[in-house]
């Protein structure tokens, strides 16, 4: 887990350096997006794909749905608990709520598994977080926005809007083919791998992008502390004490429960813009979290092993 956390701490810095030096005039968040949009619509449905049509797709499919979204409710109302004892401001506990409650499961968590367990633990990472985070995020993530932030017309759009994308898409070919025992031809596969094989690097380097020590100010400090406790412990506690009851083979468990010890996930600043919530709270809460995710992770790696 070491070894893999430091391969991993250089990709992301080269995207801290590249957001500090501005290589040729680029701004990080010129080449962000750019990076963003090709992982999205082409290089991770192409992962999916070709994780999940060949993926032991059973039970323990149900089980990562069970333990993701009870995860997620169990951080947010953690944090909700918290804000309403403290009475923070909404928009402030609107960041928290979101930062609190869903982990960075592909962009960190997907490389992380991958790199530990092997490349049959990108199965877990992609349907924790189709099956589990992203509808979460898109439902009743999209509610808790609207609720604490301000929103307008422009913004009532159906929150299953999330099905209709490319990894989606591709989930469901996949699971279909999976389930018909359709064999994938040879040409395909070795395609597909290719262009798999680039979604890890730029995941981790447009993290980098992402991150800014710039946004972690003194003032956050009582807002932050919470959404670690719940995120780096309370949460993966929480997931491990549920696993004991979900009955998931011994092989399953420690990746998917690493993935609800992940750190925030970072398409929350845009869910932050767009509704106007503390943007440079939730900003800050990324940067933190995922720098002390170097120190959490091998502790839970290593607790979860041992177990």
């Amino acid at each position: 887990m070491n070894s893999t956390l430091i391969q991993m701490t250089l990709l992301i810095a080269c995207g801290a350096g590249w957001r500090i030096i501005k290589p040729a005039g680029m701004l990080a968040e010129q080449i962000r997006p750019a990076l963003t949009m090709v992982v999205y619509y082409l290089l991770l449905p192409a992962m999916v794909l070709d994780v999940l049509w060949s993926a032991d797709i059973g039970v323990h499919s149900l089980q990562y749905t069970l333990l993701g979204t009870s995860s997620i409710v169990f951080a947010m109302v953690s944090i909700w608990l918290i804000g309403r004892v403290f009475k923070f401001e909404d928009k402030r506990l609107g960041a928290m709520i979101l930062a609190a409650a869903f982990p960075n499961v592909t962009y960190l968590g997907l490389p992380v598994l991958e790199q530990t367990f092997g490349s049959w633990a990108r199965s877990v990472a992609i349907q924790v977080d189709l099956f589990a985070t992203a509808p979460m995020l898109f439902t009743i993530g999209i509610m808790i926005v609207r609720h604490y932030g301000e929103d307008d017309a422009e913004g009532q759009k159906s929150m299953l809007s999330f099905l209709n994308a490319p990894p989606f898409w591709a989930a469901a070919v996949a699971v279909g083919l999976n389930l018909n025992g359709v064999i994938a031809p040879a040409w395909l596969t070795g395609a597909l791998q290719k262009l798999s094989a680039a979604v890890v690097p730029l995941m981790l380097f447009s993290l980098g992008l992402a991150l800014s020590w710039r946004a972690v100010t003194v003032r956050n400090i009582p807002y932050v502390t919470p959404v670690i406790l719940i995120k780096m412990i309370l949460m993966p506690l929480f997931a491990v004490a549920l696993i004991n009851h979900l009955n998931m083979a011994e092989s399953y468990r420690a990746p998917a429960v690493l993935e609800m010890a992940m750190p925030s996930m970072v398409l929350g600043i845009v869910f932050c813009d767009r509704y106007r919530l503390d943007s440079s709270l939730y900003a800050m809460v990324v940067t933190v979290t995922t720098a002390l995710s170097l120190l959490s992770l091998p502790f839970w790696h290593s607790r979860l092993m041992a177990g």
